[in-house]
C-alpha cells in the first residue's frame, strides 16, 4: 500500500548522505597530506617520560623527564617543566610522529591544537606549524597509569638560525 513512499524516504535520505560525505572524504584526505616537512621529531611514550628522536638528524635523541617540585626554581611551572625540552623552528612545517612503548599515551599541545595518541606497536603522524616565538606547555592527556599526568611536555618556538646552531651542539655532542 505504501512501497513508494517507503522506497522514497529509504532512497532519499541516503542520496543526500552521499552528497555529504563525497565531499568531506576529499577535505579529510587533502588535511592528512603533509607537504615536506621541515623537521621531523619522533616522540616515544614511556612510563613516565617521553623519549624525542629528531629524524632528519644523525643521533639527536634525548629524554624528557619533569623536573621534580624541589628542584624547580622560581620561574618554573610544577608540574610542567622539564629537563629537556623539544627545540623546533618557527615558521616551519612541522611533522610530529607519536608512539609508545608500553602503554597507550596521548601527546598533546594544546596551545598548538595537537593531540595524537601513542600506542604501542603503532606509528601515528600528524603536523603542525608554529608561527611564534615561545614556550608551549602540554601533557599525557590518556589515563596511562598512576602517574600519567607527570607526563609534561615543553615546546620551545626558536627562529631558525638558533634551531640550527642548537643542532649542529647536539650533532657534536654525541
Amino acid at each position: 500500500h505504501g512501497q513508494l513512499i517507503e522506497m522514497i524516504w529509504t532512497i532519499l535520505p541516503a542520496i543526500i548522505l552521499l552528497f555529504i560525505a563525497l565531499p568531506s572524504l576529499r577535505l579529510l584526505y587533502l588535511l592528512d597530506e603533509i607537504n615536506e616537512p621541515s623537521v621531523t621529531l619522533k616522540s616515544i611514550g614511556h612510563q613516565w617520560y617521553w623519549s624525542y628522536e629528531y629524524s632528519d638528524f644523525n643521533n639527536v635523541e634525548f629524554d624528557s623527564y619533569m623536573i621534580p617540585t624541589n628542584e624547580l626554581t622560581n620561574d618554573g611551572f610544577r608540574l610542567l617543566d622539564v629537563d629537556n625540552r623539544i627545540i623546533l623552528p618557527m615558521n616551519s612545517q612541522i611533522r610530529i610522529l607519536v608512539t609508545a612503548a608500553d602503554v597507550i599515551h596521548s601527546w598533546t599541545i594544546p596551545a598548538l591544537g595537537v593531540k595524537v595518541d601513542g600506542t604501542p606497536g603503532r606509528l601515528n603522524q600528524t603536523n603542525f606549524f608554529i608561527n611564534r616565538p615561545g614556550l608551549f606547555y602540554g601533557q599525557c592527556s590518556e589515563i596511562c597509569g598512576a602517574n600519567h599526568s607527570f607526563m609534561p611536555i615543553v615546546i620551545e618556538s626558536v627562529p631558525v638560525n638558533y634551531f640550527i646552531k642548537w643542532k649542529n651542539l647536539k650533532v657534536e655532542q654525541t
